[in-house]
């Protein structure tokens, strides 16, 4: 980018009379641009900030509405922008013959004066392929309970993070075969979104909590307590471990005080339809406070119908997963579903499968054609000769859309290695 001043003053003067006003002229050119370090900060800062965010969220939505059409998903992170300003001035004063047929011995008596200033901006950005396997492993690496109780605590609704990071809950289906490429049958998911919207609505009232709690965990069977004496104790202390003893039966346990995630439920709240509900739906054992998150601890296929489960076993999704989850509330132009370019899924009965109740209240992302986007879209990208966009007034897509944004921000960091890098010096 670069800009110049036109000429000042291009007229011819009498010397004598201006060479004052010149002298103050040429040093008003000469300190012009004195402040241009922080006048430029001022005009290029925000706007850089403002390409960066928007083409990073394209990008996103990019990479969702190509895993709608099983398509290879690929990002290039902003790894570097350097920003180089030029300002040039210059100051010309030039003798000029006042008339023609001067005498050749005769002074000069005036000046063609001659200034001017141009300016140039000429940044360098360097792009990074996000695709090391470092990336692709963490890319598929499903949460931790831990990081799931993190988001449980954010400002995002439970039911949003739930129905977004979780495949089940006590092995109870959150539509898991959407974690991956469209399926041909629809997967179950109903009793998941009761209990979740039911979990959401507790929250709402403020009578559910995630939290932790100290539990002691023991490492071994228990022995008699007379075979421990105080050198055992001592040497348990300096490992992180301490010995539980137990008076009724004269035994000690060796093991280890942690922190276990917990849902705590307002006693008050234990008899309301709400808390039934979500009771009911992830088959817990009724009239509890408090429930223990775990992962993967229930085994496949176990029952709640004689004994009810006491704990609310979660299954995490990785990024990847979740991305392929929300792209299902994409919708999809029926010139393309007519087309084959993506799957039709259909259910038990042989009727298409309609995946905006899956979806709804989360995600979603419509269609347009037309050689621009929606005025009213909140992030668009165009994708196969169709706008996808999120729309300005849909708040519950947008604060999904903004929390895979900041995870994927977490996940698609520039990282040191052998990968190529890209340098656009777009500036000339």
């Amino acid at each position: 980018m670069s800009r110049s001043l036109a000429p000042v003053m291009p007229s011819v003067l009498p010397m004598s009379r201006y060479v004052t006003p010149l002298i103050a002229m040429a040093s008003a050119v000469l300190i012009t641009g004195c402040a241009s370090g922080p006048a430029s900060l001022i005009d290029t800062r925000l706007p850089y900030n403002e390409a960066i965010k928007v083409t990073t969220e394209q990008q996103l939505l990019l990479n969702i509405v190509r895993l709608r059409y099983t398509d290879t998903p690929s990002s290039l992170t902003v790894a570097n922008v350097t920003a180089q300003f030029e300002i040039v001035k210059q100051l010309q004063l030039t003798p000029f013959f006042s008339a023609s047929g001067a005498e050749p011995n005769r002074s000069y008596t005036s000046i063609l004066p001659q200034a001017g200033i141009s300016y140039a901006d000429r940044p360098t950005i360097s792009l990074v392929p996000i695709d090391d396997a470092d990336f692709t492993r963490k890319l598929f690496t499903p949460l931790t309970v831990d990081g799931v109780l993190y988001l449980a605590k954010t400002t995002w609704p439970i039911s949003t993070v739930f129905r977004l990071y979780l495949e089940n809950i006590n092995w109870v289906p959150n539509a898991e075969l959407a974690s991956g490429p469209t399926p041909r049958l629809a997967p179950p998911y109903s009793s998941f979104l009761r209990g979740v919207e039911a979990l959401g609505r507790l929250q709402t009232e403020g009578q559910i909590v995630f939290g932790t709690q100290e539990q002691f965990d023991p490492v071994n069977d228990s022995i008699p307590a007379g075979k421990v004496d105080a050198m055992a104790v001592i040497e348990a202390a300096k490992n992180g471990f301490e010995f539980k003893f137990n008076k009724t039966d004269a035994s000690a346990t060796l093991g280890k005080r942690t922190r276990h995630p917990m849902l705590f439920i307002d006693p008050k709240a234990l008899d309301s339809p709400i808390t039934k509900e979500f009771v009911s739906a992830f088959m817990l054992k009724p009239g509890k406070t408090r429930y223990e998150l775990t992962a993967e601890d229930v085994e496949p296929f176990s029952s709640a119908d004689d004994a009810a489960f006491e704990v609310l076993d979660i299954e995490p999704r990785s990024l990847l997963q979740a991305m392929y989850f929300v792209s299902h509330g994409v919708e999809i132009p029926p010139e393309h579903s007519q087309s084959g370019f993506t799957r039709t899924t259909f259910d038990r009965n042989g009727n298409v499968f309609d995946w905006g109740p899956v979806t709804a209240g989360l995600f979603q992302a419509r269609w347009s054609k037309g050689n621009s986007p929606p005025a009213n879209a909140h992030v668009s990208v165009r994708y196969r000769d169709y706008w996808f966009y999120i729309a300005g007034d849909d708040h519950e897509s947008k604060a999904t859309f903004s929390l895979l944004m900041e995870l994927s921000r977490l996940d698609l960091q520039t990282r040191t290695g052998d990968r190529p890098v890209l340098t656009l010096p777009i500036g000339r």
